[in-house]
This record gives C-alpha cells, sequence and structure tokens, in this order.
C-alpha cells in the first residue's frame, strides 16, 4: 500500500443521503467506516466499479460497506483501503478522530440493561 502525503481527515459534512440511523445513538464503526471510504473515493474521482475492480470485491459489497450494511472483515478494508492509496492506519486514525468528535450517548433504560447482559 502507498504512503499517504497528508494525514486524512475527518469528513466535515454528511451529504444528505448518509443520515445516521439514530440521532441520538453514538455512530457505528461501519457507519463511519463507510462515510470515509466514499468520501475518499469521490476524492479521487472514481466510481464504485473502478475501486471495487482494484480492491478485488464487487462493486456491491463495496456500495454495502459505504452504506454501512456490510461489517467488513480486516482483510476487506485492508483491501478497499490499498485500492485508494491510504494505509490502514491513516484509515484507522481518520475514523477514530471521526467518532471521537461525536458525544457519548449515556446508554439507559431496561433495554440497555438486558444488552449489557447478553455481551457479558
Amino acid at each position: 500500500m502507498a504512503e499517504t502525503a497528508r494525514p486524512l481527515a475527518p469528513p466535515d459534512d454528511r451529504p444528505a443521503d448518509e443520515t445516521p440511523r439514530d440521532p441520538a445513538a453514538e455512530p457505528l464503526w461501519r457507519d463511519a467506516l463507510g462515510r470515509c471510504l466514499r468520501r475518499l473515493r469521490l476524492e479521487r474521482g472514481e466510481i464504485l466499479v473502478e475501486t471495487a475492480r482494484r480492491a478485488g470485491v464487487s462493486p456491491q459489497y463495496l456500495s454495502e460497506m459505504e452504506r454501512g450494511v456490510k461489517e467488513p472483515s480486516s482483510e476487506m478494508i485492508a483491501a478497499v483501503a490499498g485500492a485508494l492509496d491510504v494505509t490502514l492506519g491513516d484509515l484507522t486514525l481518520a475514523i477514530a478522530t471521526t467518532l471521537l468528535a461525536v458525544p457519548a450517548a449515556v446508554p439507559a433504560g431496561p433495554t440497555c440493561q438486558a444488552a449489557y447482559a447478553l455481551a457479558a
């Protein structure tokens, strides 16, 4: 994978068609990943087919990654990052920075307690 000349910046604004699932909830990693991948692809002026071909994934799969529908493996994320000429570290840092900028939602109530019990 090629080194990037500049660190990736978190997106300044979200396109109109990318709204969070629940405005009160913390964003999911896959949503932040998808927004970042789409932003990088569009900055390069590429269509899905071009990036997907270089990454070795189907355009449908890349589209699902960008929309936050898929929970891709680390290998898939690395393949798409490489196709976009960014390092996995730079991509991860950009996503983490985006997630840190969002105020954390404090879960409460019986639903949250049940979720914690299931996770344990």
